[in-house]
């Protein structure tokens, strides 16, 4: 007998994760909008829209910007095997499991790479990579402004110097900063940046927004060799988004629709607005979290990404039963550790459209329910006060510089 399977209902929970985030309604009404086909002239205007809007989250002018039909490790990719071939050498600055994927996918190319590390929670020394790279022709240099597995933001200026002084590329991973931290693709001179739908710009995982500088996409012209992999080959995927609209893959026009009203939204609220707002929910938590006796893995609060924080899991505590009854008890999902960091750390995540004050105090008060279930001596109230007071120091800063 065939069983019968029921109609799709998934719960609505508050995604507090470093990515997927939840989203706006208006992005869930974008995605149940009607189908069209992916060579419809009125899908070719809802490209060019997304571009429009692309260009200016990643504040370029770059010809190559385009959101490629992969998740955030298929931008890795592509800025990896587009910009190394056999003779290259490359330096990867890890600190955490997503910049060592980038090294990871290097090693599946013919190039050398070097990587520059740094304990889990640090950023890596532009120095060190200075010093790596002193003497050698390097082609490339790679590393993660936001690393989602740590909670680490590295500056980018100090590594635009040692590209400068090395004749190198710079290749940014900013999938857990983009919309949410402050970055100028032109400005600060980066020759690739990739990105994801799914965190700050708060749309459906899928898609990695990437884009090329001119000095990159002459890189990519005098190869000796062809890309080794030709879906992420960049100077034939972009001949569809280019003013040509050539066909290379059937892309994903109901997520595109999605990416569309979520880039809307950042637009409308501001990029610097939308960056302050992350700034200051990340301070509350924090304060937050140390009230409650909660240590941060990451020490130095200039090295903290607002956008995903790693909290220490206190001894004798119990990762998966206190992830689990956040989830059960409060809709509440939060991540653990990956690779040498599981259940060490909580990765709690305010990413876009979740990176707000109520579900800030919400979780706040959830964990607090949680570790004194497990056993934990936490001072009542203690979480949400110090948040309070954070936000309250915040207004009034704000009120005085006015």
């Amino acid at each position: 007998m065939t069983e019968q399977i029921g109609e799709l209902n998934p719960p609505n929970r508050l995604m507090l994760t470093p990515g997927p985030s939840s989203m706006d309604p208006r992005v869930y009404r974008a995605l149940a909008t009607p189908l069209v086909g992916h060579v419809d002239p009125w899908f070719r205007g809802c490209m060019d829209d997304v571009q429009v809007l692309l260009r200016q989250i990643f504040q370029t002018e770059n010809r190559i910007t385009m959101p490629l039909s992969a998740s955030g490790s298929g931008g890795i990719e592509a800025a990896v095997v587009n910009s190394l071939e056999e003779g290259d050498e490359a330096i990867i600055a890890v600190n955490g499991v997503f910049s060592d994927r980038m090294a990871v996918i290097g090693g599946h190319t013919a190039a050398k790479i070097t990587k520059v590390e740094a304990p889990y929670g640090k950023p890596v020394d532009a120095e060190d990579v200075r010093r790596a790279g002193k003497g050698r022709k390097i082609k490339m240099i790679g590393f993660a402004q936001g690393e989602t597995s740590s909670g680490v933001l590295t500056d980018v200026d100090s590594f635009r110097a040692v590209a400068d002084e090395l004749g190198a590329l710079l290749v940014v991973d900013t999938v857990a900063s983009l919309a949410a931290v402050p970055l100028h693709i032109d400005r600060q001179r980066m020759d690739i940046c990739f990105s994801g739908t799914q965190k700050a710009i708060s749309a459906p995982p899928g898609m990695s927004p990437i884009t090329v500088s001119p000095r990159a996409e002459e890189a990519f012209r005098t190869r000796k060799t062809k890309v080794q992999s030709w879906y992420f080959d960049l100077t034939t995927a972009m001949n569809y988004w280019g003013k040509d609209r050539l066909y290379h893959h059937t892309p994903p026009v109901s997520l595109i629709f999605a990416l569309r009203e979520a880039m809307r939204i950042v637009i409308e609220e501001g990029l610097e607005a939308r960056w302050e707002r992350h700034r200051v929910n990340a301070l509350a938590l924090v304060a937050g979290l140390e009230a409650m006796g909660l240590e941060m893995l990451v020490k130095r609060p200039a090295d903290r990404l607002p956008t995903v924080t790693a909290v220490m899991i206190p001894q004798g505590v119990d990762d998966v039963k206190v992830r689990n009854q956040l989830l059960d008890e409060f809709n509440i999902e939060i991540a653990g550790g990956l690779g040498p960091l599981k259940a060490k750390i909580w990765r709690v995540g305010l990413m876009g459209h979740c990176s707000q004050k109520p579900y800030v105090l919400l979780f706040l008060a959830a964990l607090e329910k949680v570790l004194l279930d497990q056993g934990v001596r936490v001072p009542s109230g203690a979480g949400v006060g110090a948040a309070v007071r954070s936000y309250t120091n915040v207004d009034t800063a704000a009120a005085v510089s006015r």
